[in-house]
């Protein structure tokens, strides 16, 4: 991971004793940004490239951080929006590429199809507006499959902080969508 640091091309900063900061650092946290950017995408390449975005954000912005020793925080946040930005686009993507082509394991009919297309919305609609922090876990450990454990390696918390989001995501995700198990149609 750190032969990205010391290479930001097109990016210009005048402050030798600011460069340096951020290239230690950044040595200090290099690891991260690429763990957690493969932890949403699970694409090497991809998460590579996240990682790279992250550091060049983070690079042009450095000036502008405050407290120095959130770093790690800092980084995370922006690693983890990057991330979930490029993965949202790739579903995106993939759906459409799978809705034209007709792919699929089973045929299913078109009401079937506008049916599963409708929910999936619905979920996705309620996890995008949970808080950041209850997004974070409910992505990494429900839908990445990564458990308490890691989700809390990835995000620096406290494996209680870590069951204790997702408690609360879930309920949310429950009370908000609770009408769509009440009017699925019985199997």
């Amino acid at each position: 991971m750190n032969e990205w640091v010391g290479r930001w091309p097109g990016v210009v900063n005048a402050d030798a004793e600011l460069d340096a900061e951020f290239e230690a650092r950044l040595r200090d946290s290099s690891g991260l940004a690429f763990h957690i950017a493969y932890g949403v995408l699970r694409n090497r390449a991809d998460a590579e490239e996240v990682a790279q975005d992250a550091f060049a954000r983070a690079y042009r912005r450095f000036n502008q951080l405050r407290d120095r020793e959130r770093f790690r925080a800092w980084l995370t946040r922006i690693t983890w929006r990057l991330a979930v930005d490029r993965w949202r686009a790739d579903r995106r993507r993939a759906a459409r590429e799978q809705s034209a082509t007709g792919a699929g394991s089973a045929p299913m009919s078109t009401e079937q199809m506008a049916v599963a297309h409708e929910r999936s919305q619905h979920v996705w609609r309620a996890i995008d507006r949970l808080p950041d922090k209850l997004r974070m876990v409910v992505v990494l450990a429900a839908i990445e499959g990564h458990d308490v454990a890691e989700v809390a390696r990835l995000l620096q918390v406290p494996e209680g902080t870590v069951k204790s989001r997702l408690f609360l995501a879930r309920k949310a995700l429950a009370e908000t969508l609770r009408w769509l198990v009440i009017d699925s149609p019985a199997r």
